[in-house]
């Protein structure tokens, strides 16, 4: 066996349907990422391997993703739509370089794992020139069977042209496919377009190979990590297969899932050890929770750093750029952005918190907002050290409250408060005997009683 070190991957991109929106297919997002993303990410890297990225005309949108994702791809424009075959020949290119293997995937199967496509590329280390993706379906139509001879490929028949038998065959493809890479060119180069369609097919690649004298493989794995998305409802479905994986995944490694079904994560969330998640959270891109914390029902969290022993919600909201601090506490209804909590600080109710920062052991009120925005731009509130800032308090921004600083209840701080400075902002309150009954009545003179 030959040791095969260099790859070239290209990655189809383009788009076959839009499913009603106007965000490329490629970009819907399963747990919190694209579909693309999965893909490129579960692609070789390293060690010889160069991506090549067809994508469709006017699609900067997905040209900006494939470069923000791996910077290392080589991308290339399929003009006209003219089939699978002559998408892959887009990228003619990198593949006339002549890599021990081509590995041709699409970007809307974000289940595949980087562990099929290595096991695709095996046969290709023995006597193989071609090795193809197949699944069992638990319904084939419309799919193209994969018809073998013991454990060889002998050929792809599409369902329109499949003979009553060999529609009963279950095997079929998945369209992913490994070549040996010295051949690869000459083997693609000779699919013609002869179909109804007009158009070129891969799939006429493996009855090439084989009029070549040269042998093709299958290698099966699972229907679910094959899934193509060219629908909504094909969307939801291989979000809720990625969502049990990424749920085991987190229960695997310790996590205490109350109730798993109920809980959302994203595909990069990040968990320490002894971290509890009660029922109906949902956790989005960028998410890293530390050793010890417990997220509380019904909270939302989004590029987020979580300490270690913290405690969120229950119906918390944490925005981008939350950072909090081993100890800290976030009660029901807070929601932060762009705000670091350091080491104890508590923010238990009915708070909003934005662009600041906030040092370690403070207390926050129940119902101080943090008054960030001007309608023009946004502003820093800096908190000290052991400070208390009292219920129902607005910190209208740029503002400082010194360390241990006390801000009494229901003031509106618009001033620097210094170190352990005892702030109060109220107007003088004005009781006036009897005025509450000589409203009453003015009010009601004559005029008839209302019922409630």
């Amino acid at each position: 066996m030959t040791a095969r070190s260099s790859l070239t991957v290209v990655l189809a991109a383009g788009e076959g349907t839009r499913m009603r929106s106007s965000l490329p297919k490629v970009l819907h997002p399963v747990a919190g990422l694209p579909l693309l993303a999965h893909v490129l990410d579960a692609t070789p890297k390293g060690n010889g391997a160069a991506l090549a990225v067809v994508i469709g005309p006017d699609h900067g949108s997905v040209a900006a993703e494939i470069a923000r994702i791996r910077p290392d791809a080589a991308t290339f424009v399929q003009r006209e739509r003219l089939g699978t075959a002559h998408a892959v020949l887009a990228a003619r290119e990198a593949i006339a370089r002549g890599a021990d293997d081509l590995l041709v995937v699409f970007g809307d199967t974000p289940l595949i794992s980087s562990a099929t496509f290595e096991r695709l590329r095996a046969p290709l280390k023995k006597s193989a020139a071609l090795a193809v993706l197949g699944f069992h379906a638990a319904d084939p139509t419309g799919y193209g069977r994969l018809l073998v001879e013991g454990d060889r490929l002998m050929a792809i028949r599409e369902h329109a042209d499949a003979s009553p038998a060999e529609r009963k065959i279950t095997l079929c493809n998945a369209g992913v496919m490994a070549i040996e890479g010295r051949k690869a060119l000459e083997v693609l180069e000779k699919i013609g377009n002869t179909n109804s369609k007009g158009e070129y097919y891969l799939v006429d690649a493996v009855a090439i190979a084989r009029d070549m004298g040269l042998e093709a493989f299958v290698i099966e794995t699972s229907e679910d990590e094959v899934r193509g998305i060219n629908t909504k409802a094909q969307l939801a479905e291989a979000e809720n297969v990625m969502q049990a994986r990424l749920r085991k995944a987190a229960l695997d490694a310790g996590v205490t899932l109350i109730a798993p079904d109920t809980v959302f994560l994203a595909a990069d969330t990040k968990f320490g050890n002894d971290v509890t998640i009660e029922p109906f959270v949902v956790i989005g891109p960028g998410v890293t929770i530390a050793d010890g914390a417990v997220i509380h029902s019904f909270s939302h969290i989004v590029q987020s750093t979580i300490g270690k022993n913290t405690s969120v919600g229950p119906y918390a909201r944490l925005r981008p750029g939350t950072l909090l601090g081993e100890g800290a506490k976030i009660g029901n209804f807070v929601e932060t952005k762009a705000a670091t909590l350091e080491a104890g600080v508590k923010v238990n109710h009915l708070s909003y918190i934005g662009d600041t920062h906030i040092g370690a052991n403070t207390n926050i009120g129940a119902g101080t907002i943090t008054c960030n925005y001007d309608g023009f731009a946004k502003h820093q509130t800096t908190i000290g050290t052991g400070a208390f800032v009292g219920t129902n308090s607005s910190l209208v921004a740029p503002v400082k409250i010194g360390n241990g600083a006390y801000i009494g209840s229901g003031s509106v701080i618009t001033k620097d408060v210094p170190d352990d400075a005892l702030a109060v902002e109220r107007s003088p309150q004005n009781n006036r005997e009897g005025g509450a009954k000589r409203f009453r009545e003015m009010k009601t003179r004559n005029k008839p009683p209302q019922g409630k």
